[in-house]
């Protein structure tokens, strides 16, 4: 037992009620709930500040693309009133310093332990509790876990021989130190250009020698559209909250961006061009959301929109060679996770700025001194690698969770996460991960504070009911699980997406979102609620 334990729980046989894992956007909330009911708490973070991705993820650029005051927490008036966003899009400090100013306004920096990776969760039946060991010391017998260890939370690399062996410097975007990177004078490779390589390259380019990009395969970049919140529109954010909070709580996506009801080819190519161009120039998520109605489910619209863009991409890059590089070929917008950019494709009209495709030329070692790839060696002094993460299950798999029996977490989800309304699985009593897998696309701290408030809800009952312990049904979870693969197909995202696995070799192919969203959420837990758990206690 760790000398700073939280203390027992009177007459309840374990250390604390309740232990989240993760003090990221999820976590934080779910403390904060499961403090506010009175549960004696503790949450484990692995890192030693909080914010989650908003701590590791630290690179020169790194930026929300969901509007700052959509993102943060929306439970408390006051809460809201006592920050003031600086930017429609907050960047990566502004973005920390919130998480900062949320744990300690609501008091739970003492209840947080730092610098505890959690690497064994294990249930123990005659008990109904969890033994949860960290790699500090730290060992807690706990009633409930809520593994809040987020779906971005583990980086990956591409599995290329040689990487350790590189002399230089070298960091994963998702594990940027907080001393800041020389880039200055440099000779710099980005391997990647998903959402964090698209970000970094343009921020880091006029301090480097040479820049070179390594391209796997090419997304849709549109403009992120950002800018400053002037007092007006702050005022104007304070005096709307309740409309906001409201009309966030009803979004499907959890965005406030309008839909619309127009079809496509309803209006003339000059009315499109128009109404793309007004797209092109909207802010972040709205060119998904209030796009012609028929843009995710008409194939021949999507490729129309896909024609605006090619059209924009060459006219922003002047070498056609490098523009037509840069176009994908294998994936139409929203095919897979669509990256917001400032001043991406203009980087690439820069001398010092070359792209090398890895389709053609593919990435055979890294060496003490650089890259080799089919066309040779490049010498570098700073390697950056933009290359993702392990989306999902990537963290909870590696968690060493063993549930009834012993059963293995990784072993039961070997074919791909197996979930009831994202948030448990079967054979693994009082453990819930919200945030986790079959979670929704759009912004996620939305959606995720439903299932907060779910599992808080259901924590509250089994106390006041007497209940030891709460396992969804083997049928209900395989209700859920088939309902996300029955509705993938008609989701935009590709086989050619991370929220497919496909950047992991080896990894099934199993979709990681729930394709119905928040409608389909809310009716799994109305149902649950409804029939006042009925089914879920052992």
């Amino acid at each position: 037992m760790s000398a700073t334990e939280p203390g027992r729980a009177t007459g309840s046989g374990v250390d604390v009620e309740v232990l989240v894992i993760g003090a990221g956007v999820t976590g934080i909330h779910q403390l904060y709930e499961a403090k506010k009911a009175g549960f004696s708490v503790q949450l484990l973070e692995a890192g030693d500040g909080v914010g989650g991705v908003w701590f590791w993820n630290r690179y020169p650029g790194a930026r929300l693309d969901s509007e700052s005051y959509t993102y943060g927490y929306l439970f408390s008036k006051e809460l809201f009133e006592g920050w003031k966003w600086r930017e429609r899009f907050a960047g990566q400090p502004e973005n920390e310093g919130y998480f900062n100013y949320a744990v300690d306004q609501l008091g739970l920096r003492p209840h947080i332990r730092f610098g505890a990776r959690v690497t064994s969760a294990v249930y123990d039946s005659a008990s109904a509790t969890w033994l949860v060991r960290a790699d500090d010391g730290t060992e807690l017998r706990t009633r409930f876990v809520v593994a809040a260890t987020g779906v971005l939370s583990i980086p990956v690399y591409p599995p290329v021989p040689g990487r350790e062996d590189f002399e230089g410097v070298a960091h994963h975007t998702g594990l940027w130190p907080h001393e800041p990177v020389d880039f200055h004078g440099k000779r710099v490779a980005v391997v990647g250009t998903g959402a964090s390589g698209v970000q970094v390259i343009p921020e880091i380019v006029d301090e480097v020698a040479s820049l070179t990009v390594y391209q796997r395969t090419p997304n849709w970049c549109t403009p992120l559209n950002n800018e400053p919140i002037t007092d007006a529109q702050q005022a104007e954010l304070l005096a709307q909250f309740t409309e906001l909070r409201r009309n966030l709580d009803e979004s499907v996506s959890g965005f406030l961006h309008e839909r619309i009801d127009r079809r496509a080819f309803d209006d003339s190519r000059e009315e499109r061009w128009a109404f793309y161009e007004k797209m092109w120039q909207s802010p972040g998520f709205a060119k998904v959301i209030s796009h012609y109605a028929d843009m995710l489910t008409d194939q021949a619209v999507n490729a129309d929109w896909c024609a605006f863009m090619a059209e924009k991409i060459r006219s922003l890059v002047d070498d056609p060679a490098t523009a037509e590089l840069l176009i994908p070929d294998n994936h139409g917008w929203a095919g897979k996770r669509p990256p917001f950019v400032t001043g991406y494709y203009d980087t690439y009209n820069n001398p010092k700025v070359s792209l090398v495709d890895l389709r053609r030329t593919p990435m055979l070692q890294v060496t003490k001194t650089g890259i080799r790839t089919a066309e040779g060696l490049r010498e570098f002094d700073v390697i950056v690698w933009a290359s993702g993460f392990d989306f999902g299950t990537g963290a909870l798999n590696r968690m060493g969770i063993r549930g009834r029996e012993g059963l293995a977490l990784e072993d039961y989800w070997a074919d791909g996460p197996r979930t009831s309304m994202g948030v448990m699985a079967h054979g693994f009593p009082n453990l819930f991960f919200p945030g986790g897998p079959h979670g929704a696309a759009g912004n996620n701290p939305r959606y995720a504070e439903d299932q907060v408030n779910f599992v808080a809800a259901a924590m509250e009952h089994m106390r006041d009911h007497g209940h030891r312990s709460m396992e969804v049904p083997c049928e209900a979870a395989e209700k859920w699980t088939r309902m996300v693969a029955e509705l993938a197909v008609h989701s935009s995202f590709g086989e050619h997406s991370y929220f497919f696995g496909a950047n992991i070799a080896g990894k099934p192919r199993s979709f990681l979102l729930n394709p119905g969203g928040r409608p389909k959420l809310r009716e799994a837990m109305d149902e649950v609620l409804q029939s006042t758990y009925a089914g879920f206690f052992t």
